[in-house]
């Protein structure tokens, strides 16, 4: 059994910040590749940001130079530093994990609501 326990969101005023956690817990294997996604209301989920077992990243557009993405690969865990917090940032943020086998986890989300 796989769980991905995400923490750290909340309600933020716009220039904040906050930092996401997300623990993979249980027997995952392997993993490739570590994520974060949003969906805000009425929207498709994106990509946020990814980094992989070598620590590659990618980012989306909207988040380039405010949010950082980092790994602990001993602890199975991947951090979200986000910088200059706009209101277009409020969503639920989703953790995402896939393994060597191509196999994909989700966390439960967390909502970042950034508003003053």
């Amino acid at each position: 059994q796989v769980q991905l326990v995400e923490s750290g969101g909340g309600l933020v005023q716009p220039g904040g910040s906050l930092r996401l956690s997300c623990a993979a817990l249980g027997s995952i294997l392997s993993i490739r590749a570590m994520g974060w996604y949003r969906q805000a209301p009425g929207m498709q989920r994106e990509l946020v940001a990814l980094i992989t077992d070598h620590g590659s990243t990618n980012y989306g557009e909207s988040v380039k130079g405010r949010f950082t993405i980092s790994r602990d690969n001993a602890k199975n865990t991947v951090y979200l530093q986000m910088n200059s917090l706009k209101p277009e940032d409020t969503a639920v943020y989703y953790c995402n994990v896939v393994n060597f086998r191509s196999t994909q986890y989700w966390g439960q989300g967390t909502q970042v609501t950034v508003s003053s």
